[in-house]
């Protein structure tokens, strides 16, 4: 559905997206994550023809983007970043607006405005002039407006932006619900967000891809995923380190509480992919020396971390 092949922006030296690619299939839903001023919104922008490429392809459909801009923009419903309203309009008035934008009316119009209201619980305030709405239903209005037209891709630049917790989970249990029949495409800072709604995320860092995969794929390249923290009763750190270490599977040992009468530690692997070798490893060591574990528990690496050593590692290269 989208399919973006070596797309690079530059704006005059400054080198803001650098030979991107990248797909995006119907039942997908991306995360595009990075830093402030990585070139997310950037590369959304020329996928969604608001800003040409100065090389490579976006392609939404079968249709490029710049070759063919109507028939590409027809499938695309966006949400930019601090997306404009019309604040003189009521909600029901805008969202109408933007349907006859679409080609959009007649009956057709009305059911699309109310599938848009209903699907954004924006019905209590259909008749309040946008200028009197709160930050949250403002950013629902834009959102009730990038599909009114019911596309088959949604690309949208931070769409929990402004929102409190609970229209947060609001937002991100809808675009679940329709990633299961679209292409959808999402930037975010907040990685939180892409374990909770993502299919697939990319990390871009300096205008480059520097990771994409799933999210438990991702978080698998984090340092602690595959480890185990173990909590023992009554023992001493120093010697149930020095124990652990002679485990095979073993790569290292770290305490991480050293205080009675509960110490912990952690237990790196020397593969991730060990079956679950070194927890019953562990297990019989404890068996061994008489220990009390209170708690084992295998970390399943977390997306933080990986953002934090790609970013920065990227940075200091």
């Amino acid at each position: 559905m989208i399919k973006v092949e070596n797309l690079s922006k530059e704006f005059g030296a400054k080198v803001a997206v650098d030979d991107v690619s990248f797909t995006v299939e119907r039942g997908e839903i991306l995360g595009f994550l990075g830093p402030n001023g990585a070139g997310k919104s950037t590369t959304m922008r020329m996928i969604t023809g608001y800003i040409p490429p100065t090389a490579g392809v976006a392609r939404v459909g079968s249709h490029d983007v710049i070759e063919n801009p109507i028939e590409a923009k027809r499938l695309i419903g966006y949400l930019p970043e601090s997306a404009p309203l019309y604040t003189d309009m009521t909600v029901e008035g805008f969202l109408g607006f933007c349907a006859e934008v679409r080609g959009i009316s007649g009956a057709d119009k009305a059911k699309a405005i109310d599938r848009a209201m209903e699907m954004c619980f924006l019905e209590q305030v259909r008749h309040q002039s946008v200028d009197t709405l709160s930050k949250g239903y403002r950013h629902r209005t834009c959102f009730a407006q990038s599909i009114i037209h019911d596309p088959d891709i949604l690309v949208m630049d931070e769409p929990t932006d402004g929102l409190d917790p609970n229209q947060k989970h609001e937002m991100r249990m809808l675009i679940r619900r329709m990633g299961q029949s679209k292409a959808i495409i999402f930037s975010t800072h907040i990685l939180e967000e892409v374990e909770a709604a993502c299919t697939r995320a990319i990390i871009i860092d300096q205008g480059k891809v520097v990771a994409n995969g799933t999210p438990d794929e991702l978080k698998n390249k984090s340092e602690l995923a595959g480890s185990y923290i173990v909590s023992l009763n009554n023992s001493e750190a120093a010697a149930v380190r020095d124990k652990l270490n002679t485990i095979v599977q073993a790569a290292k040992v770290t305490v991480i509480n050293d205080k009675a009468p509960i110490i912990k530690v952690r237990v790196f692997p020397k593969s991730k992919d060990s079956n679950g070798e070194l927890g019953r490893a562990i297990f019989e060591t404890a068996s061994q020396n008489s220990w009390i574990i209170s708690e084992i528990k295998k970390d399943e690496g977390r997306l933080d971390d990986v953002f934090r050593e790609i970013t920065l590692s990227e940075t200091k290269n």
